[in-house]
């Protein structure tokens, strides 16, 4: 169903848009009648190319998206962790982990809790 176009003088953004308002509103010019419906089924023709639409279309998709260089696909490992319930084992890894100089890990005494908390109150 074709809408009618009903232009707006005041609206127009470039001059030759105000000229051709004005001609249709004193009646110089016919209106344009748009067909949506139409418009749209004729855009879906154009949305799809013919090449897409045959074999040669999705060989070239393919050719276009196939990677360059080949890709070694990875191989599966499993690792499992023996378990040796000595506890010397879990003692020396706790020694490792608090003398990692490249974590934040400080000893924190009973001191130094006291003065911060002390800094931290107010003073009237």
């Amino acid at each position: 169903m074709p809408d009618e176009v009903k232009p707006n003088v005041n609206e127009a953004p470039t001059h030759d848009a105000q000229l051709a308002a004005e001609n249709i509103a004193s009646g110089e010019e016919k209106a344009p009648k748009v067909d949506f419906d139409a418009d749209y089924a004729t855009a879906q023709q154009f949305s799809v190319s013919e090449v897409d639409r045959t074999g040669e279309g999705a060989a070239a998709a393919e050719a276009a998206t196939a990677p360059k260089y080949k890709i070694s696909q990875p191989e599966e490992t499993t690792t499992q962790a023996q378990s040796t319930g000595n506890p010397d084992d879990y003692m020396e890894l706790a020694k490792e982990v608090g003398n990692s100089k490249t974590e934040g890990v400080t000893n924190v005494s009973d001191d130094l809790v006291k003065q911060a908390l002390e800094k931290g109150e107010r003073k009237n």
